[in-house]
């Protein structure tokens, strides 16, 4: 099975990617966009694990914890790795220290079961689409620049969500597995 840990956010903000992404998606025909529906912030992507190793998978990400909520406020766009090479377009999140604490600590508590740690750095963000080859993304950047300050709005999250990630002719369907509460003893 396919896994992946995330956090999830309130449908007020998927509306207004919704809004957003109907505005852009006519700017660029070498664009894939994301569904909206099967947005989230991934945490740590597992990848395929023998269906044996979930009991465990599911024991050590109960021992993480952070002394409070995660806060997120999804704010601004752009492009990695850069505008001059675009291969996704994102929108950016800015968060309290703990979301990349929390990211960390769910990889070291799955080291031990010889899930790889990350080597890249955590950077939060939500993919708003792929892009697939560079023409015609003049009115897509255009646009881009012109959202730079861009406020989607904000959450406050005390859960996080293991979800099994299942590749169909339509894209990915996400199946969420288990969630855990990771602010321990707080309201």
């Amino acid at each position: 099975m396919r896994l992946f840990v995330a956090l999830d956010f309130p449908e007020t903000i998927l509306d207004g990617i919704r809004d957003l992404t109907a505005k852009l998606r006519p700017l660029s025909r070498s664009t894939r966009w994301v569904r909206p529906e099967g947005m989230h912030v991934t945490l740590k992507f597992i990848g395929e694990v023998a269906d044996e190793k979930l009991d465990s998978i599911i024991a050590a990400l109960g021992t993480v914890n952070s002394s409070t909520p995660v806060e997120m406020r999804f704010r601004g766009v752009g492009f990695f790795p850069n505008e001059r090479r675009p291969r996704v377009f994102w929108c950016g999140i800015e968060a309290t220290p703990n979301l990349a604490e929390l990211a960390k600590e769910i990889d070291g508590a799955l080291v031990p079961l010889g899930i790889a740690a990350e080597k890249r750095e955590f950077v939060p963000h939500l993919t708003l689409a792929r892009i697939e080859s560079s023409g015609g993304l003049e009115k897509l950047l255009g646009a881009a620049r012109e959202l730079g300050s861009l406020d989607l709005g904000g959450t406050r999250q005390k859960e996080f969500h293991l979800y099994q990630s299942v590749l169909g002719k339509s894209g990915a369907e996400y199946a969420k597995l288990r969630s855990f509460a990771f602010v321990k003893g707080a309201a």
